[in-house]
Formats: structure tokens, sequence, C-alpha cells
């Protein structure tokens, strides 16, 4: 058995119009363990419509699923980069694309839920940006899930019940084992001062924002979800 790995190839000599052409890769080579990994994509950005866009690189278009989130930050004839993770099924494979790693390792949780493919993915993070989603689970905010295009109430709180506390506790190791921040290293905090800090930066904040947002922030008396978000205001304002 083979799988085709999808690939769009555009007509540059004849201007616009996108072909599709396939990889045959035998479904052999990947219970063998032979694996296939493009890290990111840069290149000129040669087609873009909702949930997809097209990276030309050397002439040979890839087709990338993504989100809304990833193809605000691309316009097409200008120079593009994604990064990328690529799903092998038997009856398929999918190259899927995003604007930041942050994107894509928050990607890689929400599929790694039970009951959340690739399709609701892209749905969840279409809308809202990849610091405000976490900041959502961490927070065990519900209805801000549910925005999102075909998730109910049920997936909703599956997904915060499975990856509020990997993210508030600064766990994000992705399904193949690797940190949030793309360093290998899983973060286990040793106390809620390393929890808080763990889990503000994975919304994307720097260290020294860190620093001076948890400078006077009652540790002791608040909860570690209460710390996260005094800390927050204190950014908010600032």
């Amino acid at each position: 058995m083979w799988c085709r790995l999808a690939a769009a190839f555009s007509n540059l000599s004849g201007g616009a119009g996108l072909h599709n052409s396939y990889l045959l890769i035998p479904i052999s080579y990947l219970k063998r363990g032979f694996d296939i990994m493009f890290y990111y994509l840069s290149g000129t950005v040669a087609h873009v419509e909702p949930y997809l866009a097209v990276i030309d690189c050397g002439g040979v278009g890839y087709a990338c699923r993504t989100t809304s989130y990833t193809l605000s930050a691309l316009k097409k004839g200008e120079k593009g980069k994604l990064f990328t993770y690529l799903s092998i099924r038997q009856d398929g494979v999918d190259l899927f694309g995003f604007a930041t790693q942050e994107e894509l390792n928050l990607f890689q949780q929400l599929t790694s839920v039970s009951g959340v493919g690739p399709k609701a993915a892209l749905s969840i993070l279409s809308a809202s940006t990849p610091a405000n989603l976490a900041l959502s689970i961490i927070t065990g905010d519900e209805k801000a899930l549910t925005v999102a295009q075909g998730i109910g109430k049920k997936i909703a709180q599956r997904i915060i019940l499975e990856l509020k506390d990997k993210l508030a506790k600064g766990q994000t190791a992705s399904i193949q084992g690797e940190s949030y921040g793309g360093s290998g290293i899983t973060v286990i905090p040793e106390n809620k001062l390393s929890e808080a800090s763990a889990a503000l930066a994975v919304l994307g904040y720097s260290q020294g924002e860190i620093n001076l947002a948890l400078k006077g922030v009652d540790l002791d008396a608040l909860t570690l979800e209460q710390v996260i978000k005094e800390a927050l205001k204190k950014m908010m304002k600032g």
C-alpha cells in the first residue's frame, strides 16, 4: 500500500493556477519507522484561501492547512514562513503550517485530546490568538472555546480537563515529547512562582515582563490560577 503526499505546483510561467500532484510513499516504510519531517517552509506566498496557504519553495508549492490567525500574517506575493507538522495516515498525508512555533505546539496539544481532530483544532485556533486560547484553557473558560465552529460544550470541557494542568504548570510537551519552546525539555516547576512564570511564558511573555508582573503579587494568599490572572491584569494595564 502507498499513501499520497499532496503538493500544489504553481504555474509560474502561465500566471495564476494551481495544479495538484502527489508524492507516493510506501506504507511499509512508515511501519518500519520511516519518517518525513519538515520543520518549517520559507518562500513566497503563492496562494491563500480559507484554512489553506501555499508556499512556493524553489518552484514547488507546498499546500499547508492552516488557521485564520496564520492567514492574517500572510500576503500573496510576499515572503512567508510556516512552522509545519506532517500528519501521516494510511488513507493520506496532510501538511499543516503555522505562523509561530507556539501555535504549532498548541495544535499538537489540541489534537492529543480524545475527540479533537486536526479540523477541530484548526477551528479552535482560528477563533482566537494562541496566547488567548492558552489563557482560556488555563482559566477554564469553556465559552471561549465553544465560539469555534463545530466545538460543543462537551469537547470544550474535555480540552480544559486534559490540558489545563499541563499549560498551567508549563508542562507543554508535544506529542513527540518536545517542550512548548522547542527545547526538548518538559518543564515541571517546583513551586507556585515557577509554575506561574512557566504558564506566562507559554502565553508568549518575556522573562522580564513576567518578573515585573509577578512582583508584589501575594503568592501565599492566592491560588496559582489567581496569581496568573493578577499578573495578566498588570501586564494588560502596562
